[in-house]
């Protein structure tokens, strides 16, 4: 009896290390066959070495929030803010819709509560910027927005002469965009959304922001009931857009260690490389950061990483138009698929040989 249990035993583990094994093929394989909705774009030590629907613009979700720690870096390295200055949680809490992210927000206060981080109802400047990308805080990410300055955000997609990318807005506030209080016929209010230039939709989800910022009337009046199937695709697909060859440049400037300047990239570690921190990565890391983003039909990542002997990897790869089945299976690949592509020659071959 035991031998059997024994050998039970051994099959599940060969099992689940089988299917860990083929998690990055399965993710390749998903772009292979569903090529209209995905993007992808890699690059060796300047090389590219797979491209698929490059340059076209889709959906970036959280993604977009790797300018965000930029314009947050740039500032820091010049003082134009302090990094270390306390921010009271409930500046962040203006911003924090409840039920709209996945529970990221308090997911990251209960973190930095366990660690410590929480100091009379306040967190240090430094640490809001990492539960934006750690945790994917949106409170967070709409709080360093009105503090950096939207135009300095978008500037920064300029200085590094990104090309295809739509206008960075606020996440949380464009959610009020899709209320209906009135209880008016729902195809009506989407059409009149639909109608708006993206100047005019900015426009009033920047003027939401400010209400947010300066007006605690308007929060209680959120209805998430609102937020129908219909609303939540419409509001996913108008989300700030961008191409995978564009967040690879981005990345490069990241990677490469030459674009900014050294304290630039010291606040930057911190803020957008925390897999860092891990003692084994370290090992064959020089650096590494990453960025995803999803919302249920969209899923984005962008990913860079220099190793020890001086590989050089960047890979931007966009999803959309999913089903919440394969969204929930992709995101299940993704760690695989990277880890694979930045350690593995023989897989990045494979990725390169699907692509020709």
């Amino acid at each position: 009896m035991k031998k059997i249990k024994l050998i039970i035993v051994l099959l599940l583990v060969y099992i689940s290390n089988l299917h860990a094994q083929t998690n990055a093929d399965s993710l390749l394989n998903y772009i292979i066959t569903h090529k209209a909705q995905a993007s992808l774009y890699l690059r060796s030590n300047d090389t590219v070495i797979a491209k698929l629907n490059e340059n076209k613009q889709m959906p970036l979700a959280s993604t977009v929030k790797i300018l965000v720690a930029i314009e947050f870096a740039r500032q820091a390295a010049r003082h134009d803010i302090d990094e270390n200055t306390m921010v009271a949680l409930k500046d962040l809490d203006r911003y924090y819709l409840p039920y709209t992210d996945g529970n990221a927000h308090p997911d990251w206060l209960s973190y930095e509560k366990s660690i410590g981080h929480i100091i009379s109802d306040s967190v240090i400047l430094l640490n809001v910027a990492r539960g934006m990308i750690q945790f994917s805080s949106n409170a967070n990410t709409e709080y360093l927005m009105d503090l950096l300055g939207l135009d300095k955000i978008q500037n920064v997609a300029t200085t590094l002469k990104v090309e295809k990318h739509s206008k960075v807005y606020p996440i949380v506030s464009s959610l009020f965009m899709y209320q209906n209080p009135k209880k008016l016929a729902e195809d009506k209010v989407l059409k009149g959304i639909n109608k708006l230039t993206e100047e005019q939709y900015c426009r009033f989800i920047y003027d939401i922001h400010k209400a947010l910022a300066n007006d605690t009337l308007l929060k209680p009046k959120f209805r998430p009931q609102d937020l129908s199937v219909k609303m939540q695709r419409m509001w996913s697909a108008k989300l700030t857009a961008s191409s995978t060859m564009e967040y690879v440049k981005i990345c490069n400037a990241l990677n490469n260690r030459a674009y900014y300047d050294e304290e630039t990239y010291a606040i930057l570690s911190l803020v957008l490389e925390t897999l860092m921190e891990n003692p084994a990565n370290k090992k064959w890391l020089k650096h590494a950061g990453a960025k995803g983003g999803s919302t249920a039909w969209v899923l984005t990542k962008a990913t860079y990483a220099t190793t020890t002997d001086n590989k050089r990897i960047e890979l931007a790869y966009f999803f959309n138009n999913l089903n919440p089945a394969d969204n929930d299976k992709l995101q299940g690949w993704m760690n695989d698929f990277e880890l694979s592509i930045i350690a593995k020659p023989s897989f990045r071959k494979k990725v390169m040989d699907a692509f020709k």
